[in-house]
This record gives structure tokens, sequence and C-alpha cells, in this order.
């Protein structure tokens, strides 16, 4: 073992990572000044679509968050999923049965979701 202490190490090789000469406070001036220089070179006017689609991927996030924690709160009570399924059968039955049961209402509907798809799509 050496006869050093540990604070005479840590000195030590502090000074073996610094330049000749500068200090901390000198090596963080310099950082400082080269992150200015990169930060003048940033185009801002542009930052704004950046800003936009970090707060959608966020809220997307924290979104899913929330879903993952509905869903298994709502698959811990044992029938309740059974009872869920049921309904959306029920309900998508109901539906077909309103909408598709003559060809004026499945053209129709079929209309609609052309309409819709031009509209948003096109």
């Amino acid at each position: 073992m050496s006869e050093a202490s540990p604070e005479s190490n840590q000195d030590s090789n502090n000074n073996e990572s610094a330049p000749a000469g500068q200090t901390i406070s000198d090596r963080a001036s310099d950082f400082m000044s080269q992150a200015n220089e990169m930060l003048g070179k940033v185009d801002w006017s542009q930052m704004g679509k950046y800003g936009k689609a970090a707060g959608i991927i966020a809220v997307v996030i924290v979104a899913q968050i929330v879903i993952k924690v509905v869903v298994d709160t709502v698959n811990f009570f044992p029938i309740l999923p059974g009872l869920l399924e049921l309904l959306g059968i029920v309900v998508v039955g109901q539906w077909s049965w309103q909408n598709l049961t003559t060809s004026e209402k499945r053209n129709a509907v079929l209309e609609k979701v052309q309409n819709i798809r031009k509209e948003y799509i096109d």
C-alpha cells in the first residue's frame, strides 16, 4: 500500500487531468464560451417545430401510461373484462343492424367513409 493519504492522491489526479495552469473556473468559462458559440449557430426560428414535436411525444407517452394503468385496473376485477367484451359485441351488433341491413344504408356508410377520407387524407 502507498504511504500517501487518499486526499493527496485525489489532488494529484485532479491536477493531472487539468491542463497546466488552468483552474476549474477557467475550464468552466472556456466550456461556457464554446457552448454559447454553438448555441449562437442554432436557427431558433425552427425550434417551434421541435418544441411541438417534443410536446406531442410527451403527451403520447403520458397517455400510454394512463391507458395502461386503466387497463390494468380493469383487468384486476375478474368479471369486468368479460362484461366489457360482451358490451362491445352488443354495440357492434346494434350498429351493424342499424347501418348495414339494406343496400342503401351500406352505400350511405361507404359514402361517409369516402368523404371523411377525402377530407382528411387528400
